[in-house]
């Protein structure tokens, strides 16, 4: 006979000693143990790269106030005495300092995204969601008091909800109609544009100027304020997205969210990417989920930010349609919808058993969808008293000419083999694209209808086509595309070829929001340290600075 087993009576003691400790007692254990776990971070590689990127995310910040998007005339610079931070040697150093900063944060970001793939340099090593998510939040805090870095749009955003708030229509007039020191710090380019934004986003501007009233600096850190809940629908979002597209929650939310381009930008830079990209995300989480009305109710209010997010809607259409099969085919078989897979309908548009008249069920869904959206629209228009003339608005990107659009190289190529000057050429190259995105458009639309897979894999082609071929380009547009890329199966060649690209737009755009697409030794650079970064995704010294290479360990899964 086995002796008895005493392992329980000891058990049993140690709980009556946990019990009889005072509550106050236990709360200070759980927090020395949290502390604990948190030093055991800091004082980690990941801990080390997360501190770096704070580092630079601060010089990114202090260098800003001298050479970033400052305003023409800053009285709290003049009364800190630090006007020379703008000019001459002061403005060189100020310079200097941004990009060492940007420079730290994205060597920080390749390091993390090392871990977080398995590639790191030792064993056990890895990084979680909640250690991602807390780096997210760390990195943009400084940015928060920043100036607007590499981008002035902040202060037309602030002039459009000034327009709004003092009676005019920014949907016919621009800011010029309106003068004052919002107005002076507009780029000249925009001072008579109309608005190209939703009724949501001018509802915010209206609000935020309301409060702050022509306080440049309130403004911007308000605006700021106002992003934040799309970072924080992108946090949720992008991971979740993985579950549906089969990528790795933690490597999505590295590549779409602490991403060096969609922090400086969206965040420094103030754009309303950041709110319209966060809620097209959780939209199509949403409808992914089944919750086909609420997820066109947030993509909704994400049109009426930007129109670019209303791109999802037909293909969100598609999904509806394939739920919908499914759910009529397991209350055929008696099981739950959740057990009846795309393989088994793998075609939204085709006649089934389930679905007899797929154009009557398209119909019926495509009607509740633009019925949900028309509600969602024309409420925020009546509140914020304008009509549909954000839509002619949209036309004013035309002004913006650089070589991230195919149009404007294309352009650009004629002209150096033709005789012709470069604005005529630019109308045709810009028509003749603009002809062929409408047909990659309504390619994609009907090409990827067979699984949601396939449905959100052709909302990212149709964002890639949309910044490739429309008039304009900037760097912070990649952030639609980028979003819903990460939610799928990447391989590292595929995330190396995103990180160099990152990087690269990163750095072709100067502090102060000018282009640096035009000097080659600016681009060179750019080119070279987006090169590097790529590298470094997967070697940890790919320039071989070290006088030892370090030994080759077995790579281990980064832990989610």
């Amino acid at each position: 006979m086995p002796p008895p087993d005493t392992r329980a009576p000891e058990s049993s003691a140690g709980s009556r000693d946990t019990a009889s400790q005072p509550e106050s007692s236990v709360r200070a254990d759980t927090l020395r143990a949290r502390v604990q776990t948190y030093t055991d971070f800091v004082r980690s590689p990941e801990g080390h790269s997360a501190l770096l990127g704070l580092f630079g995310a601060v010089m990114i910040t202090f260098g800003g106030f001298g050479a970033g998007s400052v305003r023409k005339r800053d009285p709290l610079l003049e009364a800190m005495h630090l006007s020379w931070l703008r000019f001459g040697h002061g403005y060189a150093l100020s310079t200097m300092v941004i990009w060492v900063g940007v420079l730290l944060m994205i060597t920080a970001w390749v390091r993390l995204g090392r871990t977080t793939i398995g590639l790191g340099d030792r064993p056990g090593a890895g990084v979680t969601l909640n250690e991602l998510r807390a780096i997210v939040g760390i990195w943009i805090f400084p940015l928060l008091f920043a100036v607007p870095m590499f981008s002035r749009d902040a202060y037309s955003y602030l002039a459009q909800g000034a327009l709004l708030r003092d009676g005019f229509d920014p949907y016919q007039v621009g800011p010029v109609a309106n003068p004052g020191v919002l107005l002076d710090n507009v780029s000249p380019v925009w001072t008579t544009t109309t608005a190209p934004y939703g009724p949501v986003f001018l509802l915010l501007g209206r609000a935020i100027t309301a409060i702050t009233g022509d306080n440049v600096i309130a403004g911007t850190i308000a605006l700021r304020l106002v992003m934040l809940p799309g970072l924080a629908l992108m946090m949720w979002a992008v991971p979740y997205l993985t579950k549906h597209l089969g990528g790795k929650p933690t490597v999505a939310l590295w590549l779409a969210v602490l991403n060096p381009l969609v922090l400086i930008h969206l965040i420094g830079g103030v754009h309303n990417e950041m709110l319209m990209v966060g809620l097209m995300c959780a939209g199509i989480a949403l409808v992914l989920e089944r919750h086909h009305v609420a997820g066109i109710v947030v993509v909704a209010i994400g049109v009426a930010i930007k129109a670019t997010a209303g791109i999802a809607l037909p293909f969100l259409v598609w999904i509806w349609m394939l739920h919908e099969k499914e759910r009529r085919a397991a209350q055929r078989a008696g099981l739950d919808p959740s057990q009846v897979t795309d393989s088994e309908h793998d075609d939204a548009a085709r006649p089934s058993q389930d679905n007899p008249n797929p154009a009557l069920m398209f119909a019926k869904i495509a009607g509740l969808g633009l019925g949900v959206f028309a509600v969602v629209f024309v409420a925020a228009s009546a509140i914020a008293g304008v009509g549909i003339g954000w839509l002619t608005a949209l036309s004013g990107s035309k002004k913006i000419i650089n070589w991230l659009s195919l149009p404007t190289i294309m352009a650009h190529a004629v002209t150096w083999v033709t005789p012709f000057n470069t604005d005529p050429v630019l109308v045709i190259t810009r028509a003749l694209c603009a002809l062929a995105l409408v047909a990659v458009l309504v390619a994609t639309w009907w090409r990827f209808r067979h699984s949601e897979r396939e449905a959100v894999l052709g909302i990212l082609i149709a964002f890639v086509a949309i910044v490739i071929l429309s008039p304009a380009a900037l760097p912070w547009y990649y952030s639609w595309p980028l979003a819903l890329a990460a939610g799928f199966a990447l391989s590292t060649t595929t995330l190396m070829v995103l990180v160099g690209l990152c990087a690269w737009l990163m750095l072709v755009f100067q502090p102060d929001g000018s282009i640096g697409l035009y000097s080659f030794w600016h681009v060179a650079a750019a080119t070279f340290a987006a090169v590097v970064a790529a590298s470094s995704l997967r070697k940890v010294d790919p320039l071989r600075l070290r006088a030892t290479p370090p030994a080759e360990l077995p790579t281990v899964p980064a832990r989610t």
